[in-house]
């Protein structure tokens, strides 16, 4: 596209394959954007809280994913349209500060701007109506920082944050089980937690599973559990107090970085070969065991010869490590990582308490599991499921959990779940749109009304009449000036979310206003699409 001038100086556009391009202008431009994003909005709001439905994708490889997690539905998604992919954006960005609130974000932007589209219908300026929504927004936060409520926690009173982790997994596939995978995630994240500065390092907590068993299965394991077992098969199984060697130097002679060609022409050349190659792997296994090293844990691989020798010198060897989980072991155990053998000394080795080699059922897939180490600062979370699709959607559902006892770490302040948060927010943006004159009166009671989307949907996916039940919580409310009351999803015979144990974090739900309503104005201030046309 570039603009240029007539002869009486007017300018005009000119576009590059210009009978190629359709071009939507103005009103027409916004209207088509809002529509985009409104049908992304409308395929996940049927996922939005505890009796949410699953979504099934199929990638065009084949693989199916099951899941109702915002995030993924909307990665694993082809969408097209631009527009569409901004909502792909925003629940991504949900997902990498927050990592919890992914559908609800999505659903609370669809609401913003279908109620932007009346408000256009009537005449308003979409730039208005953005500034309206930026008003609103600062009031909804505001009531928020006034309803949230602090709760100290400490390594031995877990509770609370055990209780906002169950919230989460509540509308997962383990919400059968929501209790003892809440502790887990809170147990897991509180080993890594250095809460004097509150802060989690996630890097340190591995999610690691197996196909087969049962969900119950699932546990913490204070230590590292990788995927991997012992380089010979005659090596000792189970493991007690050993010291770790860990390196990143492979079992093999040297070769020259140069390209290189041995010429072997008798049998004693090829016999002081062999002997200077069988030298070289007698003197790195000798290294080891001088350095007191009782099991080898290897980036590397290392052929027969290597590890035959280990095997007769009673060395336990575990080889091709990652490099991400040799750091996670280095920090357990206390070991440093060697780059060579020359540097391997006894005050570089590790220690663990117990080293063990697992099998499952009738395959022969091994794991091995290391504990006991003295400084606790990985850990791994030991995930059995009955297949592949419900194993990811374990790990997608306690990352989730991971990530919100993450964020009650940093900042232990909450708001009651089930809707109540919202239609608190609604109410306040309403009483504060009473006070303002001009057009963002009208904006700012779109806002309010795009705010109760999320109770409206809750109520909806749980079976219950859904503007009876918003009304009724609502009405309340008000009456009761009780921001505790939300939507009763699970049918408990109580609106008040205290007594139904419904927490969420204040951060995501800050951060839900915030970046749905970024992407609102961002999509209110789009007035001429240029794309090529469809009938080429």
């Amino acid at each position: 596209m570039s603009l240029a001038f007539d002869e009486y100086g007017r300018p005009f556009i000119i576009l590059r394959e210009q009978e190629r391009k359709s071009r939507v202008k103005g009103i027409e431009a916004v209207k088509a954007s809002i529509m985009a994003a409104k049908t992304v909005a409308r395929t996940l709001r049927s996922s939005l809280g505890p009796k949410g439905m699953d979504k099934m994708l199929q990638s065009p490889d084949g693989d199916v994913t099951i899941t109702n997690d915002g995030a993924t539905i909307l990665e694993m998604m082809e969408v097209e349209n631009q527009i569409g992919k901004l909502m792909v954006e925003l629940s991504k960005s949900q997902d990498h500060e927050i990592g919890d609130g992914t559908t609800g974000v999505v659903v609370l932007a669809g609401a913003l701007l279908e109620h932007a589209e009346s408000l256009l219908d009537m005449g308003m300026h979409p730039l208005r109506i953005a500034e309206g929504y930026e008003m609103a927004c600062k009031v909804a936060t505001e009531n928020l920082d006034n309803i949230k409520t602090r709760f100290e926690f400490s390594r031995e009173d877990i509770e609370p944050l055990v209780k906002t982790c169950m919230t989460t997994l509540s509308s997962k596939v383990v919400g059968r089980l929501k209790r003892p995978m809440a502790e887990i995630c809170v147990k897991a994240v509180l080993a890594v937690a250095d809460l004097e500065r509150r802060d989690v390092n996630l890097d340190l907590i591995k999610v690691e599973g197996k196909v087969g068993g049962k969900m119950e299965d699932t546990r913490l394991v204070e230590g590292i559990v990788i995927d991997k077992e012992f380089s010979h098969p005659q090596m000792p199984k189970d493991l007690r107090d050993v010291k770790v060697a860990i390196l990143t130097c492979p079992f093999e002679p040297p070769k020259p970085k140069t390209k290189h060609k041995v010429d072997i022409d008798t049998v004693e050349k090829f016999e002081a070969l062999r002997e200077a190659e069988r030298t070289y792997f007698t003197d790195m296994v000798q290294r080891c065991k001088d350095s007191g090293a009782q099991l080898v844990i290897c980036q590397w691989g290392f052929d027969d010869e290597a590890n035959h020798l280990l095997m007769h010198q009673n060395l336990p060897a575990v080889r091709w490590v990652g490099g991400v989980e040799i750091e996670l072991l280095a920090m357990a155990t206390g070991a440093r990582i060697v780059p060579r053998f020359q540097e391997l000394t006894a005050d570089k080795l590790g220690f663990a308490g117990s080293v063990k080699e697992l099998g499952f059922g009738t395959t022969k897939d091994k794991m091995l599991v290391i504990e006991g180490c003295p400084n606790l600062k990985a850990v791994t979370i030991f995930v059995r499921g009955g297949n592949r699709m419900v194993l990811d959607e374990i790990k997608r559902s306690l990352h989730d959990a991971i990530c919100v006892a993450r964020n009650l770490v940093r900042d232990n302040a909450i708001v009651y779940g089930g809707g109540a948060a919202e239609i608190s927010c609604a109410l306040a943006v309403e009483e504060a749109a009473d006070k303002v004159t001009g057009v963002e009166h009208y904006a700012m009671r779109a806002f309010s009304d795009a705010l109760q989307a999320v109770p409206l949907a809750l109520a909806e996916n749980s079976g219950l009449p859904p503007i009876e039940s918003l009304t009724a919580v609502k009405k309340r409310q008000l009456e009761e000036s009780n921001p505790y009351l939300g939507i009763d999803c699970n049918d408990t015979g109580t609106n008040d979310m205290r007594e139904q144990n419904v927490f969420e974090t204040v951060i995501g739900k800050k951060q839900q206003l915030f970046l749905a309503t970024q992407v609102c104005k961002m999509i209110l201030k789009i007035d001429d699409v240029i794309k090529p046309s469809d009938f080429e």
